[in-house]
């Protein structure tokens, strides 16, 4: 048995960046900073580690839209690496948590986030009754059943 599973949580290292593809597909990339503390000869210690992000299509719409710098966030998702040639002929690589889940952190870090769930596994995005302290889940559509979110869904 193999599994590819990320769960991450941590805080954007700036603002979500929003692009589309030349085939018309949205996607969003921002970098976040997980903090690993341990206690070493009665001291102490903190590591930072940095992971890129990428979001498509509706999912990467809600990050850019409410997320920014700083920001709490949950991502779910799997490890991908890719490869590419620079100008000088050297081969690059770059290993990436590509998102299929995302949770927005607590309302009172003084953004303005939604409160509602999204899940690809339900074709119907549903309103969950949540706490404003409890973090909301947004997962990504399933391939070929892009469904749009209603606006009357988002309880804000």
């Amino acid at each position: 048995m193999n599994l590819n599973k990320v769960i991450l949580i941590g805080r954007l290292t700036k603002d979500p960046e929003q692009r589309s593809t030349s085939s018309g597909r949205t996607v969003c990339s921002f970098r976040l900073a997980t903090n690993r503390v341990w206690n070493q000869n009665n001291q102490k210690q903190e590591k930072t580690e940095f992971h890129d992000i990428v979001l498509w299509q509706r999912l990467a719409e809600i990050a850019s839209q409410y997320l920014r710098k700083g920001s709490l966030v949950l991502i779910e998702g799997r490890l991908q690496t890719r490869s590419w040639q620079d100008s000088a002929g050297l081969k690059k690589y770059r290993t990436e948590v590509i998102a299929e889940s995302m949770q927005l952190g607590p309302r009172n870090m003084g953004f303005n986030q939604p409160t509602a769930s999204y899940s690809q596994n339900n074709q119907n995005p549903q309103r969950q009754n949540i706490q404003e302290d409890n973090i909301p889940i947004i997962e990504d559509p399933p391939a070929g059943g892009d469904k749009e979110i209603d606006v009357k869904d988002i309880p804000f």
